[in-house]
């Protein structure tokens, strides 16, 4: 009984098969830059690989250029919600169109697993929020010369804004706008994301104090266990609005309010934040404020490009302008 073995096609095949030297097919197939190969000559090349079926080498290449044309995010420990995977997706959509592949990471506290920035050798390490001092080092030491943020968190020039500052404060505008007098803001249980939760509820309560002279009337962590106590007491205080962290607890408050009797948007508002599409399939459907997820994500791969190329970075910072979405629940 004989084996069949499948033999790697290689540049040399494409060569020989075209009768061409070894240094044109390498020179084509690597668009090694600076030589002029005719483009009838490279078109052969080209379709000869495709015939035979040659795959680069990518190790052999990225050994021999010093690039891995890979790009590492490193995310924080966020849920992986609606408007994360939209501007992740984008960032791997752009990336893909100029040749680099996008690898995410996620390091754990106390976990065991060696970092991807050891063993991909990515020609750019860029964070969705600054690296500890300790990440920094190690992302050097592994022989990493392109990262971004460049700083480790807390040192001058590392950036905590995280482009959000607009959609708390168009929150809180809707709901006075609309008559309401008593807010309250209702939480993300999950600590995961506690830095951005109170980053949304200090904007939200700047807003609300520059604008009325008071703060929020009740502020509240809500799950889906103590939601229908919440909107209870909510409602014994006499709050008639609701700035929710995102359109999740949201629709959590609202679910809520409706099984209580309580009528939505007459006698207690509810706006979310993130416009995902449960705020539209929802009934009544959600108020919310709307971020362009999707130009974050262009942002940062252009960033990335610009490190990997060496070309200029980006003129301008991501597009997060927040865009207020009125529906049934305002």
């Amino acid at each position: 009984m004989s084996e069949t073995t499948t033999k790697r096609v290689t540049a040399a095949d494409v060569a020989r098969s075209l009768g061409l030297s070894r240094a044109t097919v390498g020179f084509v197939l690597n668009d090694t830059p600076g030589q002029t190969i005719p483009a009838a000559t490279r078109d052969r090349v080209l379709a000869e690989a495709k015939r035979l079926g040659y795959r680069a080498n990518t190790a052999a290449q990225a050994l021999a250029s010093g690039r891995s044309r890979i790009i590492l995010l490193v995310l924080p420990d966020w849920p992986l919600d609606y408007s994360m995977r939209t501007h992740l997706d984008e960032a791997s959509l752009a990336l893909d169109e100029a040749g680099y592949s996008l690898v995410t990471m996620t390091p754990h506290p106390g976990g065991h697993a060696r970092p991807l920035w050891e063993t991909l050798r990515p020609d750019v390490v860029i964070g969705m929020a600054p690296f500890t001092p300790q990440q920094l080092a190690e992302i050097r030491g592994s022989g990493v010369e392109q990262i971004i943020p460049p700083v480790a968190a807390g040192e001058e020039g590392a950036s905590g804004d995280l482009g959000f500052a607009e959609g708390p404060r168009l929150q809180v505008e809707h709901l006075l706008a609309r008559g309401c007098r008593r807010l309250a803001f209702a939480a993300s249980a999950d600590p995961r994301i506690a830095g951005l939760v109170s980053q949304r509820r200090d904007l939200a309560s700047a807003t609300l104090r520059a604008t009325s002279g008071s703060g929020f009337a009740v502020d509240s962590v809500v799950t889906e266990a103590n939601v229908a106590s919440e909107v209870e007491r909510w409602i014994g205080a006499g709050v008639d609005g609701v700035v929710a962290y995102n359109d999740d607890i949201a629709a959590i408050v609202l679910g809520a309010a409706l099984r209580a009797g309580i009528a939505v948007p007459a006698a207690l508002a509810i706006v979310g934040h993130d416009d995902t599409p449960l705020a539209r399939l929802v009934v009544p459907s959600l108020s919310t404020v709307r971020v362009d997820n999707a130009g974050l994500g262009r942002y940062l791969a252009e960033l990335a490009l610009s490190a990997a190329t060496g070309s200029a970075p980006p003129l301008a910072g991501p597009e997060t302008d927040a865009v207020l979405v009125v529906r049934e629940t305002t």
